[in-house]
């Protein structure tokens, strides 16, 4: 098993992490955010990528996401970590709180949300968009570390870089939604396309702009909580190389058995290149799962 972690506002480096190689991992669908760095936290291999570009210069809506997940899929990630700063849509769920959400509501409209087009059709299931069985595990390292974490709940997923107005949040409340992001998606669905375990854990920063007793989330306010809820996240992260990653028996690893429904012989070798890294087995006539 090797562990990828897409590191997202606030966490552009990770303390513990032996720096073996800082790498640009060219794609079919362009380049990824920034160099991906490889190391090893304890006895794990790790891939670890800034989302935003180490100096955070891609809003939300400019990221790579097909790149980002592409890359790291063909440097052998089967374990996707993402960090994710949210607000809160809910009382109980105040700013420091760590979520790690089990749904999502995609709202979101301009990024390509599929490796999957040009002439390739696959209808891929995210049904549960997260995977129960590495969200458990990243549940037990925040135990073992003795860091409180909220299990389930719904991310809502919103279009950036503009935060929403206050009949959004409080629509996005009526919802039951727990928290509120801007890359979850297409991150999630890529992911699982990608054949990838992927689970999120979403730092609360604010309220969003709901909380008629709190003032409207601005950008000072979630950098100035940033710090407090990356030394939670990292505490996690070191429990989890300690107890080191098991093998999968989640569906995650076979996500594409049975999704893709053009006729293989109708695909091209340009095509199957283009793809290989994600589908490659899939994608030649005779394949199977």
């Amino acid at each position: 098993m090797k562990l990828g972690i897409i590191g997202g506002s606030g966490l552009y480096n990770l303390p513990g992490l032996e720096i073996l190689e800082q790498r640009t991992v060219p794609t079919p669908f362009g380049n990824p955010s920034d160099e991906i760095v490889r190391g090893k936290l304890d006895t794990i291999d790790v891939e670890f990528l800034p989302r935003h570009g180490i100096s955070h210069s891609l809003t939300p809506s400019e990221l790579p996401y097909r790149a980002n997940i592409y890359a790291l899929k063909s440097l052998g990630v089967t374990h996707l970590l993402s960090i994710n700063a949210v607000g809160s849509l809910q009382e109980q769920l105040p700013p420091l709180t760590l979520v790690l959400p089990d749904q999502i509501i995609d709202r979101t409209i301009r990024q390509p949300r599929s490796f999957f087009d040009d002439g390739i059709v696959a209808h891929v299931g995210i049904a549960d968009p997260f995977c129960g069985e590495w969200s458990a595990a990243l549940q037990n390292a925040a135990q073992i570390a003795g860091v409180p974490v909220v299990s389930g709940g719904t991310y809502i997923c919103i279009e950036g870089p503009q935060f929403s107005t206050k009949a959004e949040s409080k629509l996005y409340r009526s919802w039951g939604a727990a928290v509120i992001g801007m890359t979850a998606m297409p991150e999630a669905r890529l992911a699982r396309e990608a054949e990838l375990c992927y689970a999120s854990i979403a730092m609360v920063t604010d309220f969003d702009v709901w909380h008629e007793e709190e003032e409207p989330v601005t950008v000072e306010i979630v950098q100035s909580r940033h710090q407090q809820n990356g030394i939670a996240v990292r505490k996690i992260i070191a429990a989890l190389a300690e107890s080191g990653l098991s093998g999968r028996t989640c569906s995650c690893g076979s996500a594409l058995a049975g999704a893709i429904i053009t006729e293989l012989s109708a695909i091209t070798p340009e095509q199957r290149q283009r793809l290989d890294a994600i589908a490659g087995r899939y994608l030649t006539p005779g394949a199977g799962a």
